[in-house]
């Protein structure tokens, strides 16, 4: 059997697991559990269909389960394994009748994601296509690449998790948190450092898939674009729940790239307090 053919039942198996638990269950994060699950599953199948001989393939599927790996801690350490729903489903059911966040749950969260997650690893179909092409210098530079990304999203994702810790104590105390929200470390260049480094780290994928195929005009291209178009709305729906809580979140917006990290400008607050002094 063709590996893509694979690849394909695995995904109709994992939609129909996803779809059937959200209805017993209620909870619609179920596709959230797997998210970190199913990619390296798909590009060892492209690189165990090679034999495990070709080295571009074994090291893709190598650095997507370091991703996986790095993401299910960081998941499961959030308690995303213990049935706790993601925040944002709830508010999204709020604006919905029953049926139509049915219809959404299953078309989107399930069907959608799902394929989604196949498309970003389709790269290491590419790979598997050209598996005669060398493995060369490009390949160890996008390599190193990835695990830098890898690095500084682990980075972000503990300097996260350590102010969210000290905000729960401060909170149990019965005292104010100031500032509510993360604004230092790698969140003073961006507002979703992670988010971005996490990004990186697909498009580094199709990188290489590109270079086995010997040029940068690949249909794969889709899955890491299709996940910079999800982020991106992703990203917009979060931060209007976030201003919703903590309106100072505005001058942060305005001061600190969303994405890309950058260096900070002065906000349209700060400046006017600067000029009332």
């Amino acid at each position: 059997m063709k590996p893509l053919l694979v690849v394909i039942l695995i995904c109709a198996g994992a939609c129909a697991c996803a779809w059937v638990a959200s209805l017993v269950t209620g909870d619609t994060s179920w596709v959230d559990r797997i998210w970190s699950i199913v990619p390296p599953i798909y590009t060892w199948v492209f690189a165990g269909s090679a034999g495990f001989s070709n080295a571009r393939l074994d090291v893709i599927a190598g650095l997507v389960t370091v991703w996986g790996a790095r993401l299910t801690f960081n998941f499961a350490r959030k308690g995303g394994y213990s049935g706790v729903e993601d925040y944002r489903w709830p508010v999204l059911r709020a604006s919905m009748t029953s049926w139509q966040f049915q219809i959404f749950n299953l078309f989107f969260i399930v069907i959608y994601q799902n394929i989604l997650l196949v498309l970003i690893t389709l790269p290491a179909w590419s790979a598997y296509e050209n598996r005669t092409t060398p493995f060369g210098t490009f390949d160890l530079l996008l390599a190193a690449l990835f695990l830098a990304c890898t690095l500084l999203e682990t980075v972000a994702d503990q300097q996260q998790w350590n102010f969210q810790t000290l905000k729960r104590g401060e909170v149990e105390t019965g005292r104010a948190p100031n500032p509510q929200f993360l604004q230092s470390g790698l969140f003073r260049f961006s507002r979703h450092p992670n988010y971005f480094f996490e990004l990186a780290q697909w498009w580094v994928v199709f990188l290489m898939g590109a270079v086995a195929a010997g040029t940068l005009l690949q249909w794969t291209v889709v899955g890491a674009f299709l996940l910079s178009v999800l982020f991106v709305g992703s990203t917009s729906f979060t931060e209007k729940i976030t201003l919703s809580r903590y309106s100072e979140y505005e001058h942060y917006q305005r001061s600190t790239s969303a994405l890309v990290p950058w260096f900070p400008r002065a906000s349209t607050h700060a400046v006017e307090t600067l000029q009332a002094e």
